[in-house]
């Protein structure tokens, strides 16, 4: 990899920090741009170069954008100190953040009329695989633009889905993908309050349930986070607060039936407003038990942490 290639990475979160440090081993010259000063320490003790405000960054080959919603991704595209201020035409930009595909759709255009070239790049796979340079990216763009990044792609991922040229078709398959994993975290909650209800040993139906027909790779996932008690935020409540209102938002646009992700996204509503927004998905698991009389590990209430 060429000293010259250069990559500005916005927003250092869970997601953003792992792509970051996936660029840094591969050889990138990495800026990261986050409003958290200790994370841009942190960043700069990994070989990062540190910024406050996108437009300081300066001019990169490409431009990963990772930030939480879609208002956030105009303030520091187009806001003012926003990455355009600095970036030369012809940038890549890689739209990873997960929103409405009407709102990447209209934010690309913004960018192509600036003379910058466009992915929509939404991501999955989480923190770990983030660290580990093994996302997936749903990707739609033109092709020069999916050339001009194949390097940085490369990097931060292990599987590329090129989905077409036509900006907004990641986003879409990314909302799908949203969907599944909402009503699956909330499926999961249910079930692992049901067993806690009925007497079961939740680490015996985690174990049972994981290897058998009803299980998901959210049930595996997440179905320890509750077993266990432990609900430090790898995804927050309030991230699905946003992606199931995306869901159920865009489909009345089409005129779409949604009714488990209706379901389940008042339930995450019901999970932030009773002050958990800042936990883990998983804790929508405590709003379930407190309406089933159910005291699950890590509750208060629950002596020594044992679990139900």
């Amino acid at each position: 990899m060429s000293a010259d290639n250069t990559a500005t990475v916005i927003g250092l979160g869970s997601m953003g920090w792992g792509a970051a440090l996936s660029l840094l081993r591969a050889g990138f010259r990495v800026k990261g741009v986050d409003i958290n000063q200790q994370v841009l320490e942190r960043f700069k003790e990994e070989g990062g170069e540190p910024y406050a405000l996108p437009a300081n960054a300066g001019e990169s080959d490409v431009v990963l954008v990772f930030v939480v919603n879609s208002d956030q991704v105009r303030q520091v595209l187009f806001g003012p100190n926003g990455a355009l201020e600095s970036a030369r035409p012809g940038t890549v930009f890689l739209l990873c953040v997960t929103m409405a595909p009407s709102a990447t759709v209209e934010i690309a255009a913004k960018l192509e009329a600036a003379g910058m070239a466009v992915i929509d790049a939404p991501v999955s796979g989480g923190h770990l695989k983030a660290l580990a340079g093994e996302l997936t990216v749903m990707g739609s763009g033109r092709e020069a633009a999916f050339e001009a990044a194949s390097a940085a792609l490369d990097a931060v991922a292990v599987k590329v889905f090129r989905l077409g040229s036509e900006v907004g078709t990641g986003s879409k398959i990314k909302m799908i993908n949203q969907l599944l994993a909402g009503i699956h975290i909330a499926a999961t909650a249910e079930a692992l309050n049901l067993a806690a209800k009925i007497g079961l040993d939740l680490e015996t139906v985690f174990e049972v349930i994981r290897v058998s027909a009803g299980s998901s790779w959210m049930f595996e996932n997440r179905g320890p986070h509750i077993v266990d008690g432990d609900y430090t935020p790898r995804s927050a409540i309030d991230i699905f607060v946003k992606d199931l209102g995306i869901v159920t938002g865009e489909a009345q646009g089409y005129c779409g039936v949604t009714p488990l992700s209706e379901t389940a996204l008042a339930l995450f509503k019901e999970a932030a407003q009773a002050g958990l927004g800042a936990e883990d998905d998983a804790a929508v698991a405590k709003i379930l038990a407190r309406k089933s009389g159910v005291l699950l590990p890590g509750m208060p209430g629950q002596a020594g942490g044992e679990r139900v």
